[in-house]
């Protein structure tokens, strides 16, 4: 471990806590916003003093320079003095969601090679350290001292688990010097004024955690909250003047619904960042009236940082349903034999990196490839226009092909979350002896006092979409098992409604463009 503090080139993620401490002293860095209670605000100097207290706990416990550490805790206090706890130690962070079943935990901390695991799960395996023991060493008045700051022993990693729609648990690995940078992808996204930004996602997901961390260590305030909920995410905004936040389609729809919304005070957002699944237009229009379009973000990538695509909410009015033009890569899409399609054909969407010095693994599952010079896909299908604009369609794994069509789940629930009575749906496919698969709906009703008729949706269904896409079936729940990053496991549904574990509805690899059955 070395000495890096007088190398103004090599800043630590510790030592650039601590300088921001030094710099901004009691001013505000963090106000965390739990779903019961009020606010609690953190100073620079307090962020500093808690991160070193929670370090010399770690050590305490073992860990040092180029182990790994997993957070298994909520958007909370802990979590933020925990992660910047194991940095102050030059240790990798591996954030994991807080209520993640013990079935798929055990076999993801099974390859994680973690020297310690904080958590509080009451069925096991039993974690190292709970958030209690978090909190009793960052809130106490113990020794809280900058440590030396200490370069982490390579690889230092960023790590970040995902499960996608297939359900299988796997851990993002991209390498990382361990030292401060804003990267120009970053820049693009968090603007030259300083910023407020609101993080609305969990901290397991990669929304949340890009959008909490990298902000803070860039020297900008960061509004944590516990848990989203429409109307209390609208009054955070307008009392901290939040400039710039990240929102999934679900929560951007919530906020579009709210009783007159159109009314608050949004005037101080510079930038809504839309990422994540499909944005039913109704919800993009519905932001666009409510802040400048200029100011409303369309942004496609993943954790996997193969490459983004960027717009504005401007140029997605000249071409709704775009998600942008390449910022950092180049773009292809191409059909199953990797050959390119047409323009405004859809296939797979393919990305490679201008400069990808430090490409990304997969720990769990075998790394992908890449094809042609460098090329790596999400599995994602879409298509471009004459100037380069990318529209998703849908995943590939989650396409569903009824009677030779291939039908988007994506498209339907976009279609269907039009309905005023419906808070929330998934489409799937389930298997079906005449057609192959059908088209099943999953709704989640505004009021389950009243919610609407199958006759009342499947009327509504076909005034938007073809026969073929159109749900053969309707099926009223509750409520959606959307994680709180707003993901749906698709296989699981499937799964629940056929009876048969490990199902997985079929795609045809043979195809890349769309059939109809007469």
């Amino acid at each position: 471990m070395t000495d890096t503090t007088d190398d103004p080139h090599r800043i630590t993620f510790g030592r650039r806590l601590a300088m921001l401490a030094e710099e901004r002293k009691d001013e505000l860095a963090l106000v965390f916003a739990p779903s019961v209670g009020e606010e609690v605000h953190l100073s620079w100097a307090e962020l500093d003093r808690r991160a070193n207290r929670v370090a010399r706990l770690l050590a305490g416990q073992g860990a040092a320079a180029g182990d790994v550490v997993v957070v298994g805790l909520p958007n909370s206090l802990e979590h933020v003095a925990a992660t910047f706890g194991a940095w102050k130690l030059g240790v990798s962070v591996l954030p994991l969601r807080s209520d993640m079943p013990a079935w798929e935990r055990t076999r993801l901390l099974g390859v994680a090679g973690a020297r310690l695991v904080i958590g509080e799960w009451a069925d096991g395996p039993n974690a190292d350290l709970s958030r209690a023991d978090i909190a009793a060493v960052a809130g106490s008045d113990t020794a809280d001292a900058s440590l030396p700051d200490q370069d982490a022993a390579p690889p230092f990693t960023r790590l970040l688990p995902t499960s996608g729609s297939t359900g299988t648990p796997k851990i993002i690995v991209k390498p990382s010097p361990g030292f401060f940078v804003i990267e120009e992808e970053a820049r693009l996204i968090i603007g030259g004024e300083s910023a407020v930004t609101m993080c609305a996602s969990p901290l397991y997901h990669n929304n949340g955690f890009m959008f909490c961390y990298p902000i803070l260590l860039n020297g900008d305030r960061v509004v944590l909250v516990e848990h989203f909920e429409a109307a209390r995410a609208v009054e955070l905004i307008e009392r901290y003047q939040v400039t710039m936040t990240v929102l999934v389609p679900t929560m951007l729809q919530r906020i579009a619904r709210l009783e007159g919304v159109e009314t608050r005070d949004l005037s101080s957002l510079q930038r809504v960042i839309y990422g994540g699944a499909a944005l039913p237009e109704w919800v993009a229009r519905a932001w666009l009236a409510l802040i400048p379009p200029e100011r409303f973000w369309f942004v496609y990538g993943g954790s996997e940082q193969m490459g983004a695509t960027m717009c504005t909410g401007r140029e997605w009015l000249e071409r709704p349903g775009t998600v942008g033009r390449p910022v950092d890569c180049e773009i292809r899409i191409l059909d199953s034999s990797h050959r390119e399609v047409p323009v405004g054909e859809v296939g797979e969407i393919w990305m490679r990196l201008f400069h990808d010095d430090v490409p990304f693994e997969y720990i769990g599952i075998p790394t992908p490839e890449p094809i042609l010079g460098g090329y790596r896909t999400f599995g994602d299908m879409g298509s471009v226009d004459a100037d380069g604009y990318l529209y998703i369609a849908d995943r590939r794994q989650d396409m569903i092909i009824t009677g030779g069509v291939n039908v988007f789940p994506a498209e339907v629930e976009v279609a269907l979350s039009e309905h005023p009575e419906v808070a929330d749906v998934v489409v799937v496919g389930l298997p079906d002896p005449e057609w192959g698969h059908r088209v099943h709906a999953i709704i989640q009703a505004r009021d389950p006092a009243n919610p609407p008729t199958e006759a009342e949706l499947r009327e509504f269904a076909r005034s938007r979409l073809s026969g073929p896409k159109a749900p053969k079936a309707f099926e009223l729940i509750d409520q959606i098992p959307r994680t709180s990053a707003g993901k749906v496991n698709r296989t699981r549904l499937v799964q629940e409604r056929t009876g048969t574990p490990g199902y997985t509805a079929p795609t045809d690899p043979a195809s890349g463009s769309s059939g109809e059955l007469r």
